[in-house]
């Protein structure tokens, strides 16, 4: 009886794109689920669980994100300092305001496994705040995100 091989990705074999997606008047969380699937390299039919088969992604202008609902409002992103009494929060909206490119950061980082792939995952996400970015010499493909909720 003859069995089937199970097919694992080397990392030499593994070749890398570049993709451009542009955040405008994009939802945050469905933008950032096909951000993770791609950096992850799940669109990829080699794609292995435990290897980093992903592409590199660019995300630009990050501060015309949407945010449905009332997440501006509502949404609160809690940090903790490491001193007594020192848990610290911010909400979605003044987030935008300050940093844009974190709340895309942190809405893919949500996404991705919390282990040491992960973490290498995310450093080939490159976010911007405007539509210029340093990444043409690696000539990006533009990436059609869905579009927004009406």
């Amino acid at each position: 009886m003859e069995k089937n091989k199970t097919y694992m990705a080397r990392p030499a074999d593994i070749e890398r794109n570049w993709y451009v997606v542009d955040a405008e008047d994009k939802v945050l969380g469905r933008l950032a689920a096909e951000i993770a699937t791609i950096l992850r390299g799940k669109h990829k039919s080699q794609f292995t669980p435990h290897i980093d088969t992903g592409d590199f992604v660019i995300v630009v202008n990050a501060e015309k994100i949407k945010l449905t609902g009332r997440k501006r409002e509502q949404k609160t992103y809690y940090w903790h300092t490491g001193y007594p009494g020192g848990l610290r929060s911010q909400t979605a909206g003044d987030l935008l305001a300050k940093k844009p490119e974190e709340v895309i950061r942190k809405a893919v980082w949500g996404m991705m496994p919390k282990n040491n792939l992960g973490r290498n995952q995310m450093k080939k996400l490159k976010v911007y705040v405007g539509p210029e970015h340093p990444h043409m010499a690696q000539m990006p493909q533009p990436l059609e995100a869905q579009e927004a909720a009406k």
